[in-house]
């Protein structure tokens, strides 16, 4: 696979739009992992088909509604979450319902045949173009700077937010913006692993490497490695054997999320007895 990498454009895509990935994961993943923001996550991500949906209905770039749908539907979660989490659990299921439903509403009003949205719903790593990693890297450039601008404020809101409440910071402000973030990570995961698979995605290597280290920064950071080095291997098997990139991207990410857990809780048990 390494020599056709240098012969076929759509594998040098497929590599960068992992690299874009991985670097995503990494920081958006190990924060929704850390504030168990997982549900809230897939929330987000399946209203992005409803958008998706009406792109193609009106013409438009679908990514653009997918951002569109999300991001609304990030900052409505958002609001009513913060009113109750009773409240804001329901919400989720319903926005999660209702974007999946829109998009099969507005795909069946289209005249002609429907377009396929296998690629949208389930990923698929070998056709991302170059207008998509284009887009992939614009807001993985965004998604990066605001994390590490205010990554001192990141770090208090996480480990103690009612400290970093006392002390002057936004906390709302910073639970909107990660809101919106994790709908701008949603446009960047999609032609990877697909609506369906994005949320294992962002949570397998961020929860991997929560594993390993303690450390939020090394936690990223490994994150980012555990990340593209899983997506490598589901691209490089995916061109091998011609499976599903997406689906065989995940399967690694668990496989190796439950590997990396079991032998971490032997390693304990161990560690407890000769204690």
């Amino acid at each position: 696979m390494i020599q056709a990498l240098f012969h076929y454009h759509f594998l040098q895509n497929a590599f960068f739009a992992t690299l874009l990935a991985s670097i995503v994961c990494g920081l958006i993943g190990t924060i929704i992992v850390e504030k168990k923001l997982i549900l809230m996550g897939g929330g987000i991500a399946h209203t992005a088909y409803g958008g998706v949906g009406l792109g193609y209905l009106l013409g438009f770039d679908p990514m653009l509604g997918a951002m569109g749908f999300s991001t609304l539907a990030a900052l409505a979660i958002g609001h009513t979450r913060r009113k109750g989490e009773k409240d804001g659990e329901v919400t989720i299921a319903l926005f999660w319902s209702l974007g999946m439903a829109l998009g099969i509403l507005f795909t069946s009003l289209m005249p002609g045949y429907p377009p396929d949205m296998n690629s949208y719903l389930f990923g698929n790593i070998l056709a991302v173009t170059d207008a998509d990693l284009l887009r992939m890297l614009l807001l993985t450039v965004i998604v990066v700077f605001l994390l590490v601008a205010l990554f001192a404020d990141w770090k208090a809101y996480l480990f103690d937010p009612e400290f970093a409440r006392l002390s002057g910071m936004k906390v709302t402000f910073l639970e909107y913006l990660l809101l919106v973030l994790i709908a701008l990570s949603v446009v960047v995961l999609i032609r990877l692993v697909g609506i369906i698979l994005l949320i294992a995605m962002i949570s397998a290597p961020a929860a991997t490497a929560s594993l390993l280290s303690r450390k939020l920064k090394s936690r990223m950071f490994l994150a980012m490695l555990i990340g593209e080095a899983e997506c490598l291997a589901g691209l490089a098997l995916s061109y091998t054997l011609d499976l599903a990139s997406g689906a065989i991207i995940v399967i690694i990410a668990v496989a190796v999320q439950m590997i990396v857990r079991l032998v971490n809780g032997k390693v304990q048990k161990l560690t407890t007895e000769k204690g």
